[in-house]
């Protein structure tokens, strides 16, 4: 986890990592000025674009997972809203706008303190190309996705619903927990 070395209220580096008064978790206190930090999980928000049957992906250029495909998708921002994020890293990753369809996939990962959350969109237009996040960025149609080469579960995890669902014409959102600890 997380380990705090100074009070970013009062600059102290009296910080206690232990269960506050009326509290139930151990948290980081200021010992000098009595600031609880609290730590929360990170959202991640992507999108799967599609445009034409074909869906978008970038090959990622920077690490984790370097060199593998993913949606595009990163950490949202704050004032932001979970759509924006989408739309805002789906630009960043590619170069190309999208417009939200629907809230796709939802995972909770409490062993790495995040959330992952996909929505369906359309890709707005084929101005994609490489960018300092991605390497290569493409349109793959269902066959051609390299399975082996996904870089996060929850993006494949994401692609495997939407092929189910492609099959029966009927998208549906979906929430799970992926628990590995």
């Amino acid at each position: 986890g997380i380990k705090l070395k100074y009070c970013s209220n009062c600059g102290s580096d009296k910080l206690e990592f232990k269960i506050p008064k009326d509290d139930n978790m151990k948290r980081y206190c200021c010992k000098e000025c009595n600031t609880i930090f609290y730590t929360n999980p990170n959202i991640v928000v992507g999108a799967l674009c599609l445009r034409n049957e074909s869906i978008l992906m970038a090959k990622r250029n920077i690490n984790p997972r370097k060199g593998l495909w993913t949606l595009p998708a990163g950490f949202m921002e704050n004032a932001e809203t979970l759509q924006e994020g989408a739309i805002r890293e789906t630009f960043e990753e590619t170069g190309s706008k999208a417009e939200i369809i629907m809230p796709y996939t939802m995972f909770s990962l409490p062993h790495i303190n995040q959330v992952h959350m996909f929505y369906l969109a359309d890709l707005l237009d084929e101005n994609f190309g490489p960018t300092v996040e991605s390497s290569e960025v493409k349109l793959f149609q269902i066959d051609e996705i390299l399975w082996d080469e996904i870089a996060f579960p929850t993006v494949k995890k994401t692609l495997e619903y939407y092929i189910e669902d492609k099959e029966i014409n009927k998208f549906i959102f979906r929430e799970e927990d992926i628990k590995l600890w």
